[in-house]
């Protein structure tokens, strides 16, 4: 079983949760009408669900807490009652920091090895939830051709492999030194996948990309199960591209499903179109799941940096060793600096859906977001386009872009990625993606998007939900389709941060 839940669980039956006993607001669980006693006090104007309202009477210029952490500012009085949220409170976040490494005693963490679900073993000892075969372009200019390929392999491969697709992206050319070097990373990690028995890269012959150097990336152990095409070179590159999908093919249909447990699982951790629910129910709900498979000898990847700015303290003290944190305060202040070179602040998130969802500052988005990564002590720091190197929590350096981040998940190792989401998000990426509604709501509204509601905690509460949900990770890291699967939705994005020629 995984650690307790690490606030109170949202009643179904209450109007609205206060998280910590120190903070100054709380959360409405349902629309709160003007005039409604709500926590001792009486609503001064309609609270919208998944928004706060003040608890008690906060002097302007004050710090404003939630989750027993400071969420901002207010910008004028608020009496208690009142909606807080934009229009009178604004983010603590300024720039770069300085900060001390206290670590905390880890928490124990008790191992699940019941669950079991059926995956494909790799030589190398990895476990995939998918055996397919992806076809990844060097260059936007191939892009096409690999689809192509994909297109009519799938078609004929049918019934033999999970599926044969093809993943586009329009970089690879006019990039110069770092920036060609993460598109390169990227790819050749992605290569590496386990969810992958085979894989075609396919190039065009005169990119910056080149297609020696990226299999020169991929280690010596895994490339005998990819395949090359120069588009240039051959007189047919799609018969060309056919022929070789047909030999992974008939290596790859000779790969079998068998038992594995909760150590061979490898989750990304994700949100996406949050709301004021995400910290209530989905992320500690997730980070529960994700302690429960730490603890039974998995591991988790937790990314979307600019989305801890505010929280990182708390990740920090849960940072295994010395040289640990201070590569996660490197990778912290490295971000922050990258805002600021560009002329933007630190604090420019959430975003437009995440402030109609009742998130109001980063630094609640974030005290909210890292809940995903549950309690377990924080293992290893990646860099983008890195892939897992050891069991447990690693922290992965990456955007808050949806499609970017979620695809350095991908990328890094995650067999299944748990993707929160208040608002709803069709996207899917390179594995499955398990879409969680944070609501109730959301769930019934787009169940052709939602793969679980955790809105679940909230009639049930976290350890009921928690079964649940494990129950789900393991029948789609089994095979069974995930929404964004069945609707097509497989994608990547490529982080590109320099110049073009």
């Amino acid at each position: 079983m995984a650690q307790a839940a690490p606030h109170p669980v949202p009643k179904d039956d209450r109007a609205a949760l206060r998280i910590d006993a120190n903070d100054d607001v709380a959360v409405a669980l349902r629309e709160i009408a003007a005039g409604e006693a709500v926590e001792g006090v009486i609503a001064k104007e309609p609270i919208a669900a998944g928004h706060k309202i003040a608890l008690r009477d906060i002097p302007a210029g004050a710090q404003v807490r939630k989750y027993g952490w400071p969420i901002g500012r207010a910008t004028a009085p608020i009496a208690a009652g009142a909606h807080v949220h934009t229009h009178n409170v604004e983010t603590l976040l300024r720039g770069v920091e300085s900060y001390r490494y206290a670590p905390l005693p880890a928490p124990p963490l008790n191992a699940d090895r019941a669950t079991r679900f059926m995956g494909y073993r790799r030589p190398d000892g990895r476990v995939g939830t998918r055996n397919e075969i992806w076809v990844l372009p060097t260059v936007g200019c191939v892009a096409r051709t690999a689809e192509r390929i994909a297109r009519i392999a799938r078609a004929r491969h049918v019934g033999a492999l999970d599926g044969v697709h093809s993943f586009a992206h329009p970089h690879g050319c006019s990039q110069l030194g770092e920036d060609l070097d993460s598109t390169r990373r990227i790819l050749a990690a992605l290569a590496c996948h386990p969810n992958a028995g085979g894989v075609l890269l396919v190039g065009l012959g005169c990119e910056s990309n080149r297609l020696d150097a990226l299999l020169a990336e991929i280690p010596e152990a895994l490339r005998g199960r990819v395949r090359t095409l120069l588009a240039q070179e051959e007189s047919d590159e799609t018969e060309a591209g056919l022929a070789a999908i047909d030999a992974l093919a008939a290596r790859g249909a000779l790969a079998r499903r068998e038992p594995a447990g909760l150590d061979a699982l490898v989750l990304g951790l994700k949100c996406g179109g949050s709301d004021g629910f995400s910290g209530l129910t989905a992320n500690p709900l997730v980070g529960r799941v994700a302690d429960r498979v730490i603890g039974s000898g998995g591991s988790a990847i937790l990314t979307e940096i600019p989305e801890i700015f505010g929280a990182e303290r708390l990740l920090m003290r849960r940072a295994r060793d010395a040289a640990t944190f201070d590569a996660l305060v490197g990778l912290v202040n490295r971000f922050k600096r990258y805002f600021l070179d560009h002329g933007q602040p630190v604090s420019e998130n959430p975003s437009p859906g995440n402030i109609a969802g009742g998130i109001t500052t980063l630094e609640e988005k974030s005290l909210g977001a890292v809940q995903k990564a549950g309690c377990a002590v924080l293992d290893d720091v990646l860099g983008y386009g890195a892939r897992v190197r050891r069991k447990g929590l690693s922290l992965l350096e990456a955007p808050g872009n949806d499609a970017v981040s979620a695809t350095a998940l991908a990328a890094a190792g995650a067999t299944l990625i748990l993707f929160t989401t208040g608002r709803g998000t069709p996207l899917g990426f390179p594995v499955p993606t398990l879409k969680i509604a944070t609501n109730s709501a959301l769930a019934e509204r787009k169940a052709n998007w939602i793969d679980f509601d955790a809105g679940l905690v909230a009639r049930e509460g976290f350890a009921a939900a928690e079964e649940r949900l494990v129950e789900r990770i393991a029948a789609i890291a089994s095979g069974e389709p995930c929404a964004a699967e069945r609707n097509g939705e497989r994608d990547i994005a490529i982080w590109k941060r320099g110049v073009t020629l």
